[in-house]
């Protein structure tokens, strides 16, 4: 195995992929790492009986920029840190995303939080740490928010 070099953390900018992101530039700046930040977003689509809306210019515009407003402020946070970070923002499902951005930027480890639900509110939501973990060509360390 070699050293990994080349660390992705996706971020829907909770507390735990705060606390992933944490553990990714620390164990970055041990092994000389460059990390990549990557934020997906998804337009929301509205069906109707008769068509679908897609959101108007003026929300998707907004939509994206929070989400680089909010990326920005996660890198700025974290300014005295010796490691490169690399925010990335794509439109796409968070699985695919994180996938792609894996294999684009031969990636060498996945580091993503966790949110830990169970029951209904994890059939509902779903996992994305869960699918990437099944599927991702290359190892990913899940990170549990702080206590």
């Amino acid at each position: 195995m070699r050293t990994p070099k080349v660390l992705l953390v996706p971020t829907d900018f909770s507390v735990a992929a705060e606390t992933a992101l944490d553990h990714a530039l620390a164990l970055a700046s041990t092994l000389g790492a460059k990390v990549y930040l990557l934020h997906a977003y998804a337009l929301p689509i509205i069906g109707f009986p008769d068509g679908t809306l897609i959101p108007s210019a003026e929300i998707a515009s907004r939509i994206i920029s929070d989400a680089e407003k909010a990326l920005a402020a996660c890198v700025a946070k974290r300014n005295e840190s010796s490691v490169e970070i690399v925010p990335l923002l794509k439109q796409a499902d968070p699985r695919e995303a994180i996938l792609a951005a894996a294999q684009e930027l031969s990636a060498d480890l996945v580091i993503m939080g966790t949110h830990g639900r169970r029951g209904i509110a994890r059939a509902l939501i779903g996992s994305v740490a869960e699918a990437i973990v099944r599927v991702s060509p290359v190892p990913v360390l899940t990170v549990h928010a702080a206590a």
